[in-house]
This record gives C-alpha cells, structure tokens and sequence, in this order.
C-alpha cells in the first residue's frame, strides 16, 4: 500500500520551528505581550540614547498630549452618547449629565480641563523644540506639522466651546466668530458658512457639533500617527553634538526601549491622569444659565486662548489685529526652519549660555514694554482722535503698526551692535520676546478687562 502523505505544517508551527521556543510565545499571555510590544516598537525605536530618559530634555511633552487626546477620545464617546446637538435640547442634556447620568459631570469636568490643558501643553511642546532648535533640519516637515495640530487643537476647543448652549459659551462664541468677519473679501461669507447663517444660532450649533466629533479629531489623530513616525524616520529626538562630535557624541550609549523608556512613559501617563482627575473632581466646568441671545454679558469676551488677539482689536483696526498680525506671526512660524539653519548647536537649550541670557532679555523685555504699551495707548495715545478725517485704517491700523515696527528694529539695531547679536540669536531673541509678548496681552485681557472692556486692578477698582 502506499504510504499516506505527511500534511504540511502549519505556519504557526513552522514560525515556532524556525524561532525556537523561547522566542515564540506558547501561551495566549504571551501572544498578548507580544502584540503589545510590537505595538510600542512601531512607535518607538528597540533603543534609544540614554540622555533623552531625562525628563528635563523633553518634559515628556509629546507624550502628554497624545495621553490628553486619548482622554478626550473617551471621554467625548460618553458625553456623545449623552447629548443632542438641538436647541434648546442641547443645554437640557448638559443638565440631565450633570444630575442624573452615573459620574456623567466628572466626565465632563475631565473632559473639559483635559481640552484646555491639551492646548497649553501643544504650545508647551512647540516652544520647547523651538528652544532646542529641534525644528531645523531633517525635522522642518515635523514643525510645520506641529504647528497645523496646534491650529486644529485650538479649532476643536472653540467648536467644542459652543456645545453646552450656555449664556458664557453663546457669547464666547458669538465675539470668537466675529474675528473671521474681518477677513478681506470673503470675512462676511466664511462668517455665514461657519455660523450657517448671519448669527449664531441652531445651525451653528449643529455645524460646530460635527466639526467637534469628526472632522476636527480625525484631522489631529491622523496628523498625529504621522507626527510620531516622522520623529522615528528624522532619527529620533535631537542630542546636542560639538561641532567636532566626540565618539560618545557619535555613537551615544542607548539602552532599549523595553522596558527602560516604556516604564517611564507609564509612570508619567498614570500621573497625569490621576492629577487631571483629581483636578476634575474638585473643579467643575463652567455652566450659566442657558443662551439668551437679547441678555449680552459686560463684558463679553472670547474663549482664554483668543484673548490675545481681542486685546490687539482694542488697539488697532479690526484688519490689522484680527488678520495682519496674527497671519504674520503663523507665517514667520512656518518660516522659522528655513530661515534659522544651523546645526552645530541643535538639542542644546537655548543654544548657548549667550543665547540663554538674550533670552532671559527678551522675556524682561516683553514683560516690560507690553504693560507700558497697553497704558500708553489706553490712556494717551488715542491715534483716531490725533488724525482726524484720516481712514481708521490707516490711523488706527498701519501707521501704529509701523510705529511698533520701527520700535522692533532700532531693539535689533540694540542687540546687534551693542551686544554683538549673530543671526540666530537675533531670531532667538525676537521669538522670545514676541511670545512673551502675547502671553502678556492674553493675561491682560483674561485678568485685566472688565466692564465695557475697560482696564481695571485686582482689586475690581475700575481704572476710568
């Protein structure tokens, strides 16, 4: 008789054969692990150099946004299945949630806190890889990457801002959205394409709801997966070198990813949620009473992140405070690693003691001449009043904007010849400076503006 065929092996059983048994998990535990560690070894490199375990190199600020944006994820799938997106309806939901849903307000309060301490850590991120010259090459693709997530982080917290239909949301929005109005030639039409319709009301609410659930977070998650491959494919997080590298420099120690970089990461992760939750518990997200488009707040003002840029519309004309200078400084940002190219000190903060010390100016400065200027122009420099007749674009918008102008350069005309400033620490020094800059003026009007957007002191004592 002949002898019956021997079936072929299974691939499992060859894979087993071939990798011997200790490499190839026998049990589900082990399949499991394996997965997971195929897992964090496609996001991460099998090693990586010792001295990016430090905390004080990067803050662990990358990775803290992915942990707030897998928090809002969650947490946004419960609140979604708890809300509709209808007038009046949407702020009974935001009741109901609060009242009679099972931990239904802690999961808004995480999931409120968690979108706004995500922008503050995004802009965290952004100026740490400025101060470590992480943006220039091979990692300018990455920048201009990190800056659209911001943009589009800053969109899904103002479209998320509405979603409540409270009295504070209502008005934030109705101030944010007149900003877009001023944009030349299609200000009035982008405005009624966003709003779906010449105010905010039911239709806006709805647009803002579908741009919150899908567009806005697909557009961040899918930029993000290609953010975190694009820092594997331009060689990882930068090392600062001398400019004749040492062989240490060369070839730095690295040890592997599991489990050295992977239980830091955890420890961080759990830390921060617990700190988000704890937050969450104890401070709850703001709610009024609901929208009443008749009954305006004094003052009404825009969501905390816009607030720098109301403040540049008290001090110049709608076109250059809401578009000019906002489109110059995104421009200069996307600019940035084409401009500042040297490599010799990439991954060192600050580039040098020098640089840290011309940034330490800048800061000064900025914290400084922004307050003088905000007095100065309340209370002195009316330049409306000082040119009458004049277009309020010119008197109120170029020509104070030239007079800043003009300011900017005699201080680069300062530091260059008084002290010696290089190209790039003039970039690192104006940065600096503007930053610090907007920060003030973003502080001023959250802290500073009162009734009638009037200044007035801690003490609620107005100033006119």
């Amino acid at each position: 008789m002949p002898e019956t065929p021997t079936p072929p092996a299974s691939l499992i059983t060859r894979i087993r054969a071939r990798l011997g048994p200790k490499e190839f998990p026998s049990d589900d535990r082990g399949r499991i692990r394996m997965v997971v560690d195929s897992l964090v070894l496609h996001l991460h490199p099998s090693k990586v150099p010792v001295t990016t375990l430090k905390w004080t190199y990067t803050w662990g600020l990358g990775g803290l946004s992915a942990v707030l944006l897998t928090m809002l994820i969650f947490t946004g799938i419960i609140l979604l299945n708890n809300y509709t997106p209808a007038v009046p309806q949407a702020y009974l939901d935001i009741l109901e949630l609060r009242s009679n849903v099972w931990f239904g307000e802690l999961i808004r309060n995480i999931h409120h806190w968690s979108a706004n301490l995500l922008i503050v850590v995004a802009v965290l991120h952004l100026i740490r890889v400025f101060a470590t010259g992480a943006y220039r090459h091979p990692r300018e693709l990455n920048w201009l990457i990190g800056i659209a997530m911001l943009l589009l982080i800053i969109g899904a917290n103002f479209t998320g801002y509405l979603l409540p239909w409270d009295q504070l949301a209502f008005w934030a929005i109705t101030v944010g959205t007149s900003i877009v109005s001023y944009v030349p030639l299609i200000g009035e039409s982008l405005t009624r394409l966003i709003l779906g319709g010449p105010e905010v009301g039911a239709r806006t609410l709805l647009n803002f709801y579908s741009l919150h659930i899908a567009i806005l977070p697909l557009g961040i998650f899918t930029l993000m997966m290609y953010h975190f491959w694009r820092v594997r494919k331009d060689g990882g997080l930068t090392l600062p070198k001398s400019i004749t590298p040492t062989p240490e420099e060369e070839k730095p120690e690295r040890v592997t990813t599991l489990p050295h970089l992977v239980r830091k990461e955890l420890v961080f992760a759990v830390a921060w949620i617990a700190a988000v939750l704890i937050f969450s518990m104890l401070v709850p997200a703001p709610l009024e009473g609901i929208a009443n488009p008749d009954l305006s707040p004094n003052p009404a003002k825009a969501p905390w992140y816009f607030m720098g840029l109301q403040e540049l519309l008290l001090h110049f004309h709608p076109l250059v405070g809401a578009i000019v200078i906002p489109g110059m400084a995104v421009f200069g940002l996307f600019l940035l690693p084409f401009v500042d190219v040297r490599l010799d000190n990439v991954g060192v903060y600050f580039r040098s003691g020098r640089g840290r010390s011309l940034s330490l100016l800048a800061v000064g400065l900025g914290i400084f001449l922004t307050p003088a200027w905000v007095l100065l122009d309340e209370f002195i420099l009316d330049w409306v009043a000082w040119l009458p007749g004049w277009d309020p674009l010119l008197s109120n918008g170029l020509i104070p904007l030239a007079l800043i102008a003009l300011g900017l350069f005699l201080l680069d005309e300062w530091i260059t010849r008084s002290l010696n400033a290089n190209p790039e620490e003039q970039i690192l020094f104006f940065v600096t400076f503007l930053f610090t800059a907007f920060i003030i003026l973003t502080m001023i009007g959250i802290f500073f503006r009162g009734p009638g957007m009037a200044l007035f002191w801690p003490w609620d004592m107005p100033v006119h």
